[in-house]
């Protein structure tokens, strides 16, 4: 019933978005609307449904992907070189420099995120020397000091997650898997890196044999199809380390989980409502909304053996630095029995 309604708001934004700029464009073609001598009243009438209302149709449309200003604002620069097209030059004539001045302020957008790349350069080498002196996990410690030292800004978010991936893939080989009475591994029963290897292999047979075939049809296809598969070979074998090094962790006052680079989480204990064990966490739904797993994956299927409800939004870290707010883990482990014991002395 949820997912109906759900869709069908989506159905009726869309419909008001089509009937803005299909309004808009007959407005100026069809002989049965009079378009006045001083059409000005009616270009700007257009031009605030294409940069005002389609804008915010829009960010409802996408409104699971966050409402930023930032995306606001490139909505209206669209709209306004969209108003270009459609408004005919006769009538568009006195706003012409408009659209101009939309680009030029993207453009100043652009320049100040390209300065932050610039800062997150500057001070890479004192994140790096102050991640060497602390004892914390690279994929929590690491993002925490971006975002204090450089900005919180998503472009920043991406590129330090790239940052992780790479640093994963190919200089924490020589680091061993931390062990300790706190430390708890998700993944060691499970065929999780299994898995990982095997659609390594598989993308690595792919590339091989697609790649020279596909190169005398299109060559700019086959590179395209290279990088990808280059960049999904990395970001595997970035996972694998990710995952072998950075166990479940209690901390004193929260416990630190994590599982790959797809996902990680901190969880202070005063935010733990409740937690069921047993059969209550093995009959929880998996599919209810703002519940995140930290599961590894199997050849089957496995029950959560532990579900924390918060009493209150906690935010997790997924893919790409990307953030969202989630009320309940569903958690399992290698070792319940110790795991249980411990959590229980925390709270």
């Amino acid at each position: 019933m949820v997912l109906t309604g759900s869709r069908s708001k989506q159905a009726i934004l869309l419909v008001l978005l089509l009937l803005v700029l299909v309004s808009n464009f007959l407005a100026y073609r069809l002989p049965a609307i009079p378009i006045p001598a001083d059409s000005r009243g009616v270009v700007i009438g257009s031009l605030l449904d294409f940069t005002i209302v389609a804008p915010l149709l829009i960010l409802a449309l996408t409104r699971k992907k966050g409402f930023t200003i930032k995306r606001f604002l490139t909505f209206m620069v669209m709209g306004l070189i969209a108003a270009r097209f459609i408004i005919p030059t006769e009538h568009f004539a006195p706003f012409k420099v408009l659209p101009y001045v939309a680009i030029g302020f993207e453009g100043l957008i652009i320049l100040a995120e390209i300065g932050l790349l610039f800062l997150l350069a500057k001070h890479l080498p004192a994140i790096i020397k102050d991640l060497k002196q602390s004892n914390s996990s690279s994929l929590f410690a690491f993002p925490r000091l971006v975002k204090e030292r450089v900005s919180a800004h998503p472009l920043i978010s991406i590129i330090a997650a790239e940052v992780l991936m790479f640093y994963y893939a190919v200089a924490s080989w020589k680091r061993q898997p931390p062990v300790g009475q706190n430390l708890f591994t998700l993944h060691r029963k499970t065929s999780m890196l299994a898995l990982n290897i095997m659609l390594i292999h598989a993308i690595v047979i792919e590339t091989i044999g697609i790649h020279w075939w596909l190169h005398e049809k299109s060559f700019i296809l086959s590179v395209v199809l290279l990088v990808l598969n280059v960049y999904s070979v990395i970001y595997f074998i970035a996972d694998i380390q990710a995952i072998r090094l950075n166990p479940l962790k209690m901390n004193e006052d929260h416990l630190q989980l994590s599982l790959g680079l797809s996902k990680r989480m901190e969880i202070p204990y005063e935010a733990i409502k409740k937690v069921d064990w047993g059969t209550d966490a093995e009959a929880y739904p998996l599919k209810e909304k703002n519940l995140i797993e930290f599961i590894a994956r199997d050849f089957e299927d496995v029950k959560p053996q532990c579900i924390i409800h918060f009493n209150r939004p906690l935010k997790a870290t997924l893919f790409l630095g990307a953030e969202k707010e989630f009320n309940t883990a569903a958690i399992r482990v290698d070792d319940l029995e110790r795991f249980k014991q411990t959590l229980s002395k925390k709270l």
